[in-house]
């Protein structure tokens, strides 16, 4: 087992896995930006490196600069998290050059399924349904024309080299393909380096579905279920849940769909976590989408539902472990939802809003998990995702675990900064919602009913009130830490042995 491994990410997901390390006895290494010098992933590590300015660019995505911190500190192995180096096969392989372990799959599966195209064509080959469209990029409108035409419109077109909504666009018809082939072209380009655009037939009312699953480095692969999805703003999730409710109504497709992911997983020879993505239509016919080849912000659902830490199995297979689990050891058991908790304003079309957070209460009890980087009086920073916390629920249905969420959202309190809790107060009590009737259109459909209810003056006053209040009592204390009531003993008040770059 490692004894050293260095966390190459911020926020929450870097607290997630320091947690992970220290519960598995293994020293931690953070690495974080200027701005980032008090976050509470630098506090929590036993010893942490600044790697560079505020842009990522030059701090977090920085490959040379985070194996040089390794290396520098002892670091037998990275951790990479989600996002920024999590799925750059060149940073995966100079890793392995360096001698340290990259907690992830190979390189080499990383670069097979890197391109939308690529992976099309892979799931193919593996006996998935994909949904009808192009497996290579296209550049010649005419070609597009006539692909288009034999599929039938609507079509998308989408970025092979990205995600996130980035280089996709909708086209109705054929007035609309050309410039929207080099909309979408141009938008891919800035967005990941290269502008090619593939074309696929657009599914309405899909559902998002997505299959966990977990390799290790001798053969042995197996998945742990669905997450549904579909809880969407611009391709970015808001909410997943798991089982999912298309699941828990059609019971078979768990193990269809999770047959064809490890079909898929299998032609790579993919270890470590990974996750595959599906869309499913209203009758449950499904079809796969893509492959995100790391650990998925998500992953709490399925750890809630499952019993099993997929941080621990991480790392325990990245050190070279058999995984001990088999296919038919796997269960699940009740109802997981989880909440992406941002520093955004989801009225104005989900602005961020960062700032310093003058308030922070967690909600706690029986089956409630918040993983969150933050702090009252810790500034959420402009240069980065205003992702706060994710808080997941368990109960032993859905409906109870919709009641608890909602309990769980009314106690949380972050004040000094606009956030999305009361996003999911009225998603809580919203009977479509409630009722399973999900699809990826579904929160954009629920904000424009939402803005033509009449607004509440007297929870607006409430609101404004309270932050004031809560501003003069932090400002009265100078609060530059974190509560400087909470014990030294406190996880998040551990010292780590803070260092430069050399």
């Amino acid at each position: 087992m490692f004894r050293k491994v260095l966390v190459a990410n911020r926020g929450e997901i870097a607290v997630r896995i320091i947690r992970a390390l220290r519960e598995m006895q293994i020293r931690s290494v953070a690495v974080f930006s200027e701005v980032d010098r008090a976050a509470l992933h630098v506090q929590m590590a036993d010893e942490a490196i600044c790697i560079g300015p505020a842009p990522s660019s030059e701090s977090y995505l920085a490959g040379d600069r985070i194996i040089q911190a390794a290396l520098q500190t002892g670091a037998e192995a990275i951790h990479p998290g989600y996002g920024f180096l999590s799925e750059n096969a060149a940073f995966a392989r100079s890793c392995a050059e360096a001698g340290i372990k990259f907690i992830g799959p190979s390189w080499q599966a990383i670069e097979q399924m890197g391109s939308k195209t690529a992976a099309r064509k892979l799931a193919r080959a593996a006996g998935a349904p994909i949904v009808p469209g192009t497996e290579q990029g296209i550049d010649n409108p005419e070609d597009a024309r006539a692909i288009a035409a034999r599929i039938g419109y609507p079509v998308l077109l989408k970025a092979a080299a990205g995600g996130g909504g980035k280089g996709m666009r909708r086209v109705e018809n054929e007035r609309e393909l050309k410039s929207a082939m080099l909309a979408a072209s141009s938008e891919a380009e800035r967005a990941f380096g290269s502008g090619e655009v593939y074309l696929e037939k657009l599914i309405e009312r899909p559902r998002h579905i997505e299959i966990q699953v977990l390799g290790d480095e001798h053969g042995n692969l197996i998945h742990l279920g669905e997450r549904e999805c579909s809880l969407q703003r611009r391709h970015q999730k808001v909410l997943e849940e798991s089982p999912s409710p298309l699941v828990l109504a059609r019971p078979e497709l768990r193990s269809q769909i999770g047959e064809a992911a490890v079909r898929i997983a299998k032609a790579v020879n993919y270890s470590n976590a990974g996750t595959l993505e599906f869309l499913a239509d209203q009758n449950g016919a499904f079809y796969f989408l893509e492959m995100n080849t790391r650990l998925q912000v998500e992953h709490p659902v399925t750890e809630w539902v499952t019993g099993i830490d997929l941080v621990h199995w991480q790392i325990r297979i990245a050190a070279g472990e058999r995984l001990t689990l088999r296919q038919e050891d796997i269960t699940w058991r009740g109802s997981a939802i989880e909440c992406r908790v941002y520093a955004e304003d989801p009225d104005r079309d989900f602005f961020p809003c960062p700032g310093r957070i003058l308030r922070y209460r967690e909600p706690a009890g029986p089956g409630v998990r918040v993983d969150s980087g933050v702090y009252a009086g810790w500034t959420v920073p402009l240069e980065y995702d205003p992702l706060l916390a994710k808080l997941t629920v368990w109960a032993e249905d859905r409906l109870s675990a919709i009641e608890r969420m909602r309990r769980a959202v009314s106690e949380f309190s972050i004040l000094g900064i606009t956030t999305n809790l009361t996003l999911f107060e009225r998603l809580m009590a919203d009977e479509r919602f409630r009722s399973g009737d999900l699809d990826t259109a579904f929160l954009a459909g629920f904000l424009d009913r939402a803005r033509s209810q009449p607004k509440d003056p007297d929870a607006l006053l409430v609101s404004i009130l309270a932050a004031a209040h809560a501003g003069s009592q932090d400002n009265s204390h100078n609060r530059t830490q974190p509560d400087r009531n909470r014990k030294a003993s406190d996880p998040w008040r551990v010292q780590a042995r803070i260092g430069l770059l050399r």
